[in-house]
């Protein structure tokens, strides 16, 4: 063998071996974080019932004092190494049942996390979805990666809704390399659905007031259509708990407003996910206030087009399905469009070898 062969041999084996070193220090660091994060307590029945199991995540402290985030599982009896994590979006938490059962039932173990001050995660006299950067997340998404091999899964999906979906875009392009091996996105929320002025003008200075007065209280307006496409009572199929996911919009920090933005444009200026990604959202959106006929047929909280020029953009392996019909939530949409949600999401899973 030549000198320039075997120099070429030593240069790549030097090279895998650094490549399987960075897999396994991201693999090290999550097992500190969950030694860290994960509590002695064991895992505890969920409200979901039969099959699914909880437990709590102490995440330290903050400014608002303590805070922790809780991991929501149900194993499947097929699954396997094989797992997705669920991050829900904003004014929201995993309740998403039937999501979960079905990928249970195609031999997927399901995971999801309530983030701190959501949901199940939420403690008495904290104010509810409060956060200062979208990177305080991070914490409670490396518990439930951690737990999750832990528990023997060692490829994971990750998936996102709304502002989940931002979050987990986020997440991704700040952690390269991570051990996620695909993004499944459900209307990410990648932009504001304002018009100019709101999106030029109002949101930076909300932002920049963010900075110097954190607290300060901005209104959401009062608009209940999309609740009321969703819950059973109304005109949707669903029952949640109105306690931690609201019927009313509650008004939100100054500094809710700048970490959303932020995160927002480093994702515009280049997120340069490697994994690839599943980019889903509906064919079109309805706008107001109140409820119409049209709300059970549309995205009522984002702009679709938004999500498409953004989300193309996210990575070099994206995936565009457009879903007629489709809710800002499309796994709450009617069963007919629901169905065609979830085998663009299992067919797209099998096409690139992920599962």
């Amino acid at each position: 063998m030549g000198d320039s062969a075997l120099l070429l041999r030593k240069q790549r084996t030097v090279f895998i071996q650094f490549t399987v070193m960075k897999k396994l220090l991201v693999i090290i660091s999550l097992a500190i974080a969950a030694a860290v994060g994960l509590p002695a307590a064991s895992w505890q029945p969920d409200i979901l019932g039969s099959g699914y199991e909880m437990r709590y995540v102490d995440q330290s402290r903050d400014y608002s004092g303590d805070v922790r985030s809780t991991i929501i599982r149900k194993e499947s009896d097929c699954g396997g190494h094989k797992g997705v994590l669920y991050i829900h979006g904003y004014n929201d938490y995993f309740f998403q049942k039937d999501m979960a059962d079905r990928f249970a039932d195609s031999c997927i173990n399901f995971y999801a996390v309530d983030l701190r001050k959501y949901g199940r995660s939420i403690t008495e006299g904290q104010h509810l979805f409060q956060v200062r950067d979208l990177k305080e997340y991070f914490a409670d998404i490396d518990s439930a990666l951690a737990q999750m091999h832990a528990d023997g899964i060692d490829t994971i999906a990750l998936m996102g809704h709304s502002t989940g979906g931002l979050i987990s875009a986020y997440y991704l392009s700040e952690n390269p390399d991570s051990p996620v091996k695909a993004l499944l996105l459900n209307s990410p929320f990648l932009d504001w659905n304002f018009n100019g002025f709101m999106r030029k003008v109002a949101i930076p200075a909300f932002g920049a007031l963010g900075r110097l007065f954190p607290d300060l209280a901005i209104s959401q307006g009062d608009g209940t259509g999309y609740q009321e496409s969703l819950l059973k009572k109304h005109h949707g199929e669903w029952n949640y708990n109105q306690d931690w996911k609201l019927f009313h919009p509650q008004k939100v920090d100054a500094s809710w407003t700048r970490a959303i933005s932020s995160a927002q444009n480093k994702i515009k200026k280049g997120a340069g996910i490697r994994v690839p990604i599943l980019l889903m959202h509906s064919d079109k959106s309805v706008d107001g206030d109140h409820w119409t006929p049209e709300f059970q047929h549309a995205d009522a909280v984002l702009n679709v087009k938004d999500i498409s020029r953004i989300g193309r953009k996210l990575g070099q392996d994206v995936t565009e399905d457009t879903i007629r019909g489709g809710l800002h939530d499309l796994v709450l949409s009617s069963p007919p469009v629901r169905e065609q949600v979830y085998n663009y999401i299992f067919s797209w899973l099998r096409q690139k070898h992920i599962f």
